[in-house]
């Protein structure tokens, strides 16, 4: 009896199709394989996307400028970066402008505090129009900072208020509060607008040190 039909060399029948079902099983493994891929693929591409898309806003809602001039004078007037930031995001959004009241750049110093920094500080070749560059405004903003927390003992809400409203003002508010120890904000600060100028700088600090900390150097 040779190899034909139901001798030795023959293979029983469905042998083919018992070969023909383990395949499917491989196949339906690649394809499994290639889904989670591909999903892990397109969740990468969808998550950098988030995060330029993220970064796209925080550029219109939280930009930042400058911030090698601001690192420089925050180390040189010993303040923090992220304040300085907060307070130009205040004043001017970082954008060059001159107010009504004739307050000039991104920290928006006016006239006579800018005159009274540059007798300070030694500014003796400074010009009004000097406030139009950002090393200079930043520099003379920074100063006139640091000049507010010494005189305030460091208070920052005082000082904030004072960059704001003057150091009139807020020494009139200190005194109706009983003392500087006394003082709160919310209740002692005279006009609605300093008031929200203080908190809008001390959230838009902790935003900057948040987001910006490795370009504030923090």
């Amino acid at each position: 009896m040779g190899a034909g039909r139901g001798g030795a060399g023959a293979r029983p029948d469905g042998y083919h199709q018992r070969r023909r079902r383990h395949r499917p099983r491989r196949t339906r493994g690649l394809v499994a394989i290639a889904v989670v891929l591909l999903l892990g693929g397109l969740a990468a591409i969808i998550a950098a996307r988030e995060d330029r898309l993220s970064d796209a806003v925080r550029e219109i809602t939280l930009p930042l400028r400058h911030e090698d001039i601001i690192r420089q004078q925050a180390e040189d007037k010993d303040l923090d970066p992220a304040l300085i930031a907060a307070v130009i995001y205040e004043e001017s959004r970082f954008r060059d402008a001159t107010s009504r009241a004739g307050a000039k750049g991104l920290m928006q110093i006016v006239p006579a505090t800018a005159r009274f920094i540059a007798s300070r500080s030694g500014g003796t070749a400074f010009e009004l129009r000097d406030l139009g560059t950002p090393q200079v405004n930043i520099a003379y903003g920074s100063w006139y900072l640091r000049y507010l927390h010494d005189r305030y003992d460091e208070e920052e809400e005082l000082a904030i208020a004072a960059y704001n409203a003057g150091e009139r003002n807020v020494d009139r508010w200190i005194e109706n509060a009983g003392g500087a120890d006394e003082f709160d904000a919310e209740e002692h600060i005279g006009f609605p607008e300093t008031r929200s100028y203080v908190a809008g700088v001390i959230e838009q600090r902790d935003e900057y040190a948040e987001h910006y900390e490795r370009e504030l150097g923090l």
